[in-house]
């Protein structure tokens, strides 16, 4: 059930006249006419016209409204509206403020310099403990960075893994198509990845990949990644013969594979410095923010037919990029830090 706003407003008059308060007004809204009820900015800001005797429930003069809507009061109440809450409509706005829409748009964009955005997905909110772990980490390790900032990049090595489907849906991005005026939108039938897969863990740094691992069937996780350090070793002798010498900073996130009894002790074995992660911080991790999800965006829309196919392309893939590709990416995590 829907109804007009004066309607709303004798119904906000007669529950504010039996005692009820802004909040029980609105509960009693919510229950009776659902999404269709007026906003909780907008009950209370009728229950206080009511408190102060109006009778009227009719909008107030809009005389030269154009010309002076936008005074130093309004603006001062538009924002804390939207303060008190943050998704109110600009309708709920321009009613309460008895002003047009585009009036209000105009003072939230010129005036106030606000926008309103959809929330990003996050995988986890952090608590107030975690945040300044977050905070700590971030702050040692860009301290850590501009000490010397080319010798970070020479002595740095990350790690990750991702799964490589043996079909990946293309994005949405990638689906893109150019259409005359009038043409109709491009469509497609819904997709989802196949069940067929590897599990790929790459090492890299501001060269290069230096090992990519691939999971065989009936390995464990943890398994695999402990043994995929004597791999490592054996690359780095041939492919970065710079570091024999050197204390390598070696980075991971804190996945249970890698946090694990088993690869801690071997990373201690290799005598690397192992790099600090926030916890729940994907987006700290190069591989997470810079190196995968352009891989994925590669693999969108290819099909393989089997393991061998799927590694071949992979391979192929990263070989193509040159050192630079790498060092840019890496590059980026310094903003991140900040």
């Amino acid at each position: 059930m829907k109804m007009d706003k004066i309607e709303y407003r004798a119904v906000i008059k007669y529950l504010f006249l039996k005692g009820n308060t802004p909040t029980q007004i609105k509960d009693e809204l919510d229950s009776v006419y659902g999404d269709s009820a007026p906003s909780f900015t907008t009950v209370k800001f009728w229950a206080a016209e009511f408190k102060r005797g109006r009778k009227s429930l009719g909008d107030d003069e809009r005389s030269g409204r154009p010309k002076t809507a936008t005074t130093d009061e309004n603006i001062a109440k538009v924002h804390q509206m939207v303060l008190d809450d943050r998704r109110i409509k600009v309708r709920e706005i321009a009613e309460v403020m008895n002003m047009s829409k585009e009036r209000v748009c105009h003072i939230l964009n010129q005036h106030l310099n606000m926008r309103k955005l959809s929330a990003r997905w996050v995988p986890r909110l952090l608590t107030l403990d975690q945040k300044r772990v977050r905070m700590n980490i971030s702050n040692a390790l860009l301290a850590q960075f501009r000490r010397n900032k080319s010798e970070f990049w020479r002595r740095l090595i990350t790690v990750d893994e991702t799964w490589i489907h043996h079909y990946t849906p293309e994005t949405k991005i990638q689906s893109k198509q150019w259409t005359a005026k009038g043409e109709p939108a491009p469509k497609k039938a819904k997709t989802v990845f196949s069940a067929g897969k590897v599990m790929a863990t790459v090492f890299w740094d501001s060269h290069g990949v230096i090992l990519i691992d691939y999971l065989q069937k009936g390995k464990t996780i943890t398994g695999a990644y402990y043994a995929s350090f004597d791999k490592l070793k054996a690359e780095l002798a041939e492919k970065r013969p710079h570091l024999q010498k050197k204390k390598i900073l070696f980075h991971q996130d804190n996945a249970p594979s890698h946090t694990s009894a088993v690869a801690m002790a071997k990373i201690h074995e290799l005598r690397f410095e192992l790099l600090d992660h926030p916890p729940y911080s994907p987006d700290l991790a190069p591989s997470d923010f810079f190196l995968f999800p352009h891989l994925k965006i590669a693999l969108g829309g290819q099909r393989f037919s089997s393991n061998e196919e799927a590694i071949t392309f992979v391979n192929n893939y990263f070989a193509e990029k040159n050192a630079e590709y790498y060092l840019d990416g890496l590059q980026r995590w310094e903003h991140r830090w900040e």
